[in-house]
C-alpha cells in the first residue's frame, strides 16, 4: 500500500484556496490556516498524538460502533473504502484495528493534509504499521468511485460514507472546523449519487454514518441500523462478511 503522490510540496503550491485560507508548512507539518476567530486553530492531520493517539489506546477496540458497523468482528477483518475520508479519523481507527483502508478525499487541500499526516505517521514507531495499511487517493467518489478503487488495486468489501450534514455537532470548535470544511467543499448535495456508486462497487456492504435523528440518504432503504448517543450507522448489506 502506498500514498497517492510523492511531490507534496509542488502539489500544495498549485492548490487553489478561498480567500483568507492558506496552506502552511512548519515544524509540525502541513496546516490549513485562516482567521482563528472564524475557523479556529490551524487545521492539520495528526495520527501520532492528540485525539488519534488517545482513541488508538483507549477507544474500545472492535467494540466501537464504527468497527461493528464495518464488520470488524472476531476472525473477520474486511478491506474498507472510506469514500469521504475528511481528516482520516475514522479511517485511522479502522486501520488501527487491522483493516486495509483506502481513503478517498475529493477536496485537494484536505487530501494534501491527509498525505502529510500519513507520511509523518509512517515515520513514527507506534503508527508506522497502521499507516502502512492506509492508501490515499484524491478524487470525487460520487463521480469516479470505481476508477479510484481500481487505481489502488483495492478489494472494496465495505464502503464507509460520512457525508457532511448541517448542525451535527454543538461544540464551537467543531462548528469552526465544519465551517472550514464547507468553505472548501460545500455541503454534500451529491450524497445520493455517492451512495448509489458505493452500492455498485462494494462487494459486501455499504455503511453510512448519519446524525442519530437525521433521515437516511435518499435512495434504497437500509436493511439495518446501529444507533449510538449522537449518531447512527445505516447498513446496506449485499452479503455476509462471515467466513
Amino acid at each position: 500500500m502506498s500514498l497517492v503522490a510523492n511531490n507534496v510540496e509542488s502539489d500544495v503550491e498549485s492548490i487553489v484556496l478561498p480567500d483568507g485560507l492558506r496552506l502552511v508548512r512548519d515544524e509540525e507539518g502541513l496546516a490549513l490556516v485562516g482567521d482563528e476567530k472564524r475557523y479556529g486553530k490551524p487545521l492539520r492531520v495528526d495520527f501520532v498524538a492528540g485525539k488519534a493517539a488517545h482513541r488508538r489506546r483507549f477507544g474500545g477496540g472492535r467494540g466501537q460502533l464504527i468497527a461493528k458497523a464495518c464488520g470488524l468482528t472476531k476472525g473477520v477483518t474486511p478491506s474498507i473504502v472510506d469514500a469521504t475520508a475528511g481528516l482520516g479519523r475514522d479511517a485511522f481507527v479502522l486501520a488501527s484495528l487491522g483493516a486495509q483502508v483506502l481513503l478517498i478525499e475529493r477536496v485537494a487541500a484536505i487530501a494534501a493534509l491527509l498525505e502529510d499526516g500519513l507520511k509523518r505517521a509512517s515515520r513514527h514507531n507506534e503508527t508506522a504499521d497502521i499507516a502502512a495499511r492506509m492508501t490515499l487517493r484524491h478524487g470525487d467518489g460520487a463521480q469516479a468511485l470505481e476508477a479510484l478503487v481500481a487505481s489502488a488495486d483495492f478489494m472494496p468489501q465495505v464502503i464507509h460514507l460520512d457525508p457532511m450534514f448541517p448542525h451535527r455537532e454543538k461544540s464551537a470548535l467543531v462548528k469552526k472546523e465544519m465551517r472550514l470544511f464547507r468553505e472548501l467543499a460545500g455541503d454534500d448535495n451529491d450524497a445520493p449519487r455517492l451512495l448509489e456508486a458505493a452500492l455498485n462497487v462494494a462487494t459486501h456492504r455499504v455503511v453510512v454514518k448519519r446524525p442519530r435523528k437525521a433521515p437516511p440518504i435518499a435512495g434504497p432503504a437500509p436493511q439495518h441500523t446501529l444507533e449510538g448517543k449522537t449518531s447512527r450507522y445505516d447498513l446496506y448489506v449485499h452479503r455476509s462478511l462471515a467466513r
